[in-house]
């Protein structure tokens, strides 16, 4: 064996003993609670009802119709899965769950796990009436594992508070393509070593919370140039690159007792070697990768089986019985119909039945979900009070944390005249969207003078005129772009003043940067949110200082 190949091996072993070492700790209390609080649950269901255990599902709309009801009492699905169709209010949601949950249970089924897509920034399922937090880069930016574990806790009490007991994240993916169509600003970041503490924490606080983390998509989406909701991406990368990187995040929520783990429907010719074989369905990923090397022994559970990846190739129940052979303890399905969800519980019951599966890879995956389930409460489910939900939401409480997150987050990733904070003295050209009013607010100080010019979100040709004016009767020039990695005339506004003397703020796309790259400052936010401004004018003008650093590593920052 090649020296490389024998360093590698051993370092899996030792991590895979350590981390199987962790995992029985953290694990095995509840697996004894579960087999002394429920000692004949797994006997007294019958195959059918262990099989349905092992699926996830989606009943549309924000009421459960009568069709949905039936579903709900004649198959007993282990759980079911929150779309955007299926969310309303807080106390919509508060009651749409407690249906279900009445419904399956009434009809003697278990209750249900609810999970939902609630990641922060730009994919969170629970919006009106919910707390907006920004993207979780912002969080890698701070350094602050403990303001990481707040965060996660924060964002589980609120869906507790409706009746969600399984988050589908945080994105342990990362951001190493800056070409990702489907992980661009979901990711913590782009550096393992930045990333997996803060990773760690939020997935901690979450689970304290009392809501099932998913660490997701494993084994790494960062690096692919396909969406796998539209194809299957192929990711060549050698093993010694996912060790060091793709897998780092995963070993740190593997450590941090991460409840579940997402497999993403990807084909790793290193790790797979049946070409075009995903991920999700793979027993060389799932089984000799996931739960044998790294020595995971929580759920295990797909991406949903209807992207476009598995649903050009697979139908639903033969995507389920492939997935659940390798290894799988839980499928999702998102936009499947009644029909062929049922069908797919059938499949894998039938499979059992032919001696297709053993009886005994079933069991082992309920032994999982009912522990996981005697863990978090849920065999003891009782209904919220809808008429209470904004008092256990605690809204207020989590908005100052969304400030805090800016105030600590914010990064002034390039200041090579260091020039801030600005200083007394100082005149500035302040050249901004006319969209964000906050701006002419915070964004001042004393003794420095400012020149406020308000442009279009896409500057115009007098905008950019206007702003080249303005630089040049004053001593810099700060700009705050919102998309100039998409927009040509965000681009040319910050390129026609002269750089020497610019300082960009990028108030979004943390790319902004390379289509400006000759600006002596770039300062971050992160997200566009309205807290941003406050956060990144304090930093400007000196107020606080800026302590961020720049998650996303890219070519011509330090």
């Amino acid at each position: 064996m090649p020296r490389l190949d024998l360093h590698l091996a051993i370092i899996r072993t030792q991590r895979r003993l350590a981390i199987s070492l962790c995992v029985f700790l953290l694990l095995g209390l509840e697996i004894d609670r579960l087999t002394f609080a429920q000692p004949d649950l797994l006997a007294r269901l019958s195959l059918e009802q262990r099989v349905a255990q092992m699926f996830i599902v989606n009943l549309y709309g924000s009421q459960l119709t009568e069709a949905g009801g039936a579903f709900l009492t004649e198959q007993q699905p282990g759980g079911l899965v929150l779309l955007p169709e299926n969310v309303k209010s807080p106390t919509e949601v508060t009651e749409l769950i407690n249906r279900y949950q009445q419904v399956i249970t009434g009809s003697g089924g278990l209750p249900l796990f609810i999970a939902v897509d609630q990641e922060g920034g730009t994919i969170s399922h629970l919006n009106d009436g919910f707390t907006t937090f920004p993207v979780m880069a912002l969080l890698t930016a701070t350094g602050d594992v403990d303001l990481a574990e707040r965060v996660g806790q924060a964002m589980g009490k609120e869906m507790l508070a409706v009746g969600v007991n399984m988050d589908l994240a945080p994105v342990a993916d990362l951001e190493t393509n800056p070409n990702n169509p489907i992980i661009k600003r979901r990711a913590f970041g782009n550096d393992p070593t930045m990333t997996s503490p803060i990773l760690a924490g939020f997935i901690k606080g979450m689970q304290g919370a009392n809501v099932l983390a998913t660490a997701k998509h494993f084994p790494g989406h960062g690096d692919s140039s396909t969406d796998s909701h539209t194809g299957l991406p192929v990711i060549s990368l050698d093993r010694e690159r996912l060790e060091t990187v793709e897998l780092a995040p995963f070993r740190a929520a593997i450590e941090a007792g991460v409840s579940t783990v997402m497999v993403a429907h990807i084909w790793y010719p290193a790790l797979e070697p049946e070409k075009n074989l995903p991920a999700s369905m793979s027993r060389h990923v799932v089984t000799g990768l996931l739960r044998e090397e790294m020595g995971y022994q929580g759920l295990i559970v797909t991406d949903a089986l209807d992207m476009d990846a598995i649903d050009t190739v697979y139908s639903y129940p033969k995507a389920a019985l492939t997935a659940i052979k390798a290894g799988i303890d839980l499928v999702i399905a998102a936009h499947v119909s009644l029909e062929a969800q049922a069908a797919g519980i059938q499949t894998v019951v039938d499979a059992v039945r032919s001696g297709e599966i053993p009886e005994e890879r079933i069991n082992e995956s309920v032994r999982r979900i009912l522990a996981a389930k005697e863990r978090y409460g849920l065999l003891g489910w009782q209904a919220l009070d809808p008429n209470t939900v904004t008092e256990r939401l605690n809204l207020t409480e989590h908005a100052k944390l969304v400030d805090e997150l800016f105030q600590k987050g914010v990064t002034v990733a390039l200041d090579k005249n260091h020039v801030l904070p600005l200083q007394a003295g100082k005149s500035v050209a302040l050249i901004y969207p006319g969209t964000r009013i906050q701006i002419p607010e915070y964004c001042k100080a004393d003794g420095v003078t400012v020149r406020l010019l308000s442009v279009q979100a896409s500057p115009s040709v007098e905008d950019i005129e206007s702003a080249k004016t303005q630089t040049i009767l004053s001593d810099l020039a700060v700009v705050f772009t919102q998309n100039a990695d998409a927009d040509t005339n965000e681009k040319a506004l910050v390129k026609a003043l002269p750089p020497d003397k610019t300082i960009a703020v990028a108030l979004a796309s943390v790319y902004d940067f390379t289509v400006y790259p000759k600006v002596s400052g770039y300062v971050v936010t992160y997200s566009p949110l309205p807290q941003a401004i406050p956060a990144v004018c304090r930093v400007l003008f000196g107020k606080i200082p800026a302590n961020g650093k720049l998650s996303i590593k890219m070519v011509g920052l330090p």
